[in-house]
């Protein structure tokens, strides 16, 4: 199936929809797995399947998931899918009103916390993994001097070879080269800041 690379979340509708804790770690772990039915994302999530089952049919109402074909043959089972290979959501949508710089404000922070847990997970575990793993992993900080213009031409950047990274990873997978590949979280931040 050809799914679009991003889509963009401009509505109000569909921002809190995703922006709820809950069903933005059904939304990731979706995205993670690529198919899973509500059983398997309860059990990611530590939840009830119907409760789960519930705030996968509001994503789907909101088009950022879909069903899938089935991948077994028990025909009760539901597949859901991500309708597409993520979301942008970005500021410049959400500034014409009050209430709507608010939501993105709200989600924003919510994605942000999110993030951060996976993170501090990963510090947690991070003797669990391999020295490779570890040294593989980066963690830097780059302070800039930059333009608006420039700072989004380097988002572009980053997103074009997280893009050209992710469909190798993808590519080699589907060749049956899996031998020691993980899931790997990429967060990138640029924001003005004075001192």
């Amino acid at each position: 199936m050809s799914r679009e690379q991003d889509r963009p979340i401009t509505d109000l509708g569909t921002l809190k929809a995703l922006a709820h804790p809950l069903r933005m770690q059904l939304y990731r772990g979706l995205c993670v797995s690529r198919v899973a039915t509500a059983s398997h994302l309860a059990d990611q999530v530590d939840e009830a399947v119907s409760l789960v089952s519930y705030h996968l049919r509001k994503l789907a109402e909101h088009g950022l998931i879909e069903e899938a074909e089935p991948q077994s043959g028990d025909g009760r089972e539901r597949w859901w899918q991500p309708s597409s290979q993520g979301v942008s959501i970005r500021d410049r949508d959400f500034r014409d009103a009050p209430e709507r710089a608010a939501a993105h404000l709200a989600a924003t922070r919510l994605f942000h916390e999110q993030r951060a847990d996976m993170y501090r997970r990963y510090l947690d575990e991070r003797p669990t993994w391999s020295a490779e793993w570890n040294a593989a992993a980066p963690d830097s900080e780059s302070l800039l001097r930059l333009t608006s213009a420039e700072l989004d031409e380097l988002r572009e950047e980053l997103l074009a070879l997280a893009r050209k990274y992710d469909e190798k990873g993808r590519a080699a997978e589907a060749a049956g080269d899996t031998e020691g590949r993980e899931n790997v979280a990429l967060h990138m931040y640029g924001f003005p800041f004075r001192v």
